[in-house]
């Protein structure tokens, strides 16, 4: 029996590059990307943090090629290809563990997307005070009906989509999502550009700004953009795992991951091409994290003609990012208890409904009921611990594992990670980064590792 008869294979090479880029493209390019590159030097900053992506891409391509190997998950990938005797497949869990602490506060985060799709298209915010669109997002939070129902819709779509199977609903679905995305992303960008006085904004996000770079000190521009850079590829929770287990060996790994981080890198750089020539030409205050979405946003569109339907778009296109990610991240888990545990799809994916839900649940109510719980310290919240635990633990520490797993001899090694990635046409490895990658790569690793440390508990 062939290996395409055995596992359900992707329809087509556009169907797996926009579904891996679907879960690299998600929040952080909106909202975080765009922001540290204006605080940070613009163009320099961009330079900077390109060249940071080509240094962590290969983690990316290794990832690809663990699951394309062993045509299973992550959990059970490093049992087929480990050396006899070796404890690799310990490491397996990480699919199961990181995917649920990602989405137990994505799925919440999204349901906010989905309701201000709605709100922006109904005329809710239209004519509030700027600081009457902060105290509605405050609102919104406070309500524990609308967190939850939010956050249940996005569990039953991210659950709907990945029940119909890998071809008929996740490949399919997540395909029109990016198409859809792209199509929204250039008319806003259209759209921002060519407001009055959007040079201003455009200018402090491109142009090269040397003193930025002063101000902040080098080191930390560069600790930002390998952090930005580690965490956009979505790698070390095994969905680029299961992707590539879907995969053909018709194409070489390192150019198709070529383009996933190019069309990732582009959604990034189109976001800021939307937001700041915007908030310049309506002096308004760019922030980052939620405020900028929710409330510079919209008081933005509120100013602008026709802004409805603007900041409609604008949300559905947010809605599209977040719930492509949401998608791949639940078939990561579904094709996990399928390959480690042998449940079928459908069952699996009510287990894991069921599951998803429960523990969405402390994220959802963690802004009203859970307010008081605050584990970081004060002003935190349930949604800042699992961020943390996803963000500064596990997603590095992932990373780390693939990384060593295709260079280490007593691993799969390096000569099995060649001979797999360079296999079908297109571009090859490079088989002269082999010191950086054994060597240099993993003391990176162990730097962004390290530095979240410091960011959040010695600041």
């Amino acid at each position: 029996m062939s290996e395409h008869a055995q596992r359900e294979m992707l329809g087509s090479r556009l169907g797996f590059l926009l579904l891996s880029a679907g879960c690299a493209i998600g929040l952080g390019n909106v909202w975080r990307f765009p922001y540290i590159t204006g605080a940070y030097g613009g163009a320099i900053f961009v330079v900077i943090y390109l060249l940071c992506l080509v240094a962590v891409v290969p983690t990316m391509i290794m990832e690809f090629a663990v699951g394309r190997a062993a045509r299973r998950n992550m959990g059970l990938a490093f049992r087929l290809l480990e050396p006899r005797g070796s404890q690799w497949h310990h490491c397996g869990w990480f699919a199961l563990v990181g995917s649920y602490l990602l989405m137990m506060f994505y799925t919440t985060v999204t349901g906010w997307m989905l309701a201000y799709c709605w709100y922006m298209a109904s005329g809710e915010l239209s004519g509030l005070a700027p600081e009457a669109v902060g105290a509605f997002f405050g609102a919104t939070l406070g309500k524990p009906d609308v967190q939850v129902i939010g956050m249940t819709l996005v569990v039953l779509i991210g659950c709907g989509v990945c029940a119909l199977g890998v071809q008929k609903g996740v490949e399919r679905v997540v395909k029109l999502m990016m198409l859809g995305l792209l199509l929204i992303l250039v008319a806003l960008v259209l759209r921002s550009v060519t407001l009055p006085g959007a040079g201003a904004g455009i200018a402090f996000y491109l142009a090269p700004d040397a003193a930025k770079i002063e101000q902040t000190g080098l080191f930390a521009v560069i600790n930002a953009a390998m952090n930005q850079a580690f965490f956009t590829l979505s790698v070390g929770i095994g969905a680029m795992c299961i992707f590539g287990s879907y995969q053909p060996k018709v194409r070489s790994l390192t150019g198709e991951a070529v383009w996933i981080v190019g069309l990732d890198t582009f959604v990034a750089i189109m976001a800021g091409l939307i937001i700041f020539p915007a908030c310049f030409a309506f002096g308004v205050k760019p922030d980052s994290g939620p405020g900028l979405v929710f409330v510079t946003l919209p008081n933005i569109f509120n100013s602008m003609e026709g802004g409805r339907i603007w900041g409609a778009l604008f949300f559905v296109f947010m809605s599209f990012a977040a719930l492509s990610t949401v998608i791949a991240v639940f078939e990561n888990i579904i094709s996990y208890t399928a390959d480690v545990w042998g449940i079928p799809r459908r069952r699996g994916t009510v287990l894991h409904m069921v599951g998803l839900w429960v523990l969405s649940l402390p994220c959802a109510l963690g802004f009203n009921l859970l307010a008081d719980f605050q584990p970081l310290g004060a002003g935190s919240s349930v949604l800042d611990l699992e961020d943390f635990l996803i963000s500064n633990n596990i997603l590095p520490l992932g990373g780390l594992i693939f990384l060593l797993f295709c260079t280490m001899r007593r691993a799969w090694g390096w000569d099995n990670f060649i001979t797999e990635v360079d296999m079908g046409e297109g571009l090859k490895f490079p088989l002269w980064l082999r010191g950086y990658l054994t060597y240099v790569l993993p003391c990176l690793i162990v730097f962004v590792l390290a530095m979240g440390y410091v960011d959040r508990f010695w600041k």
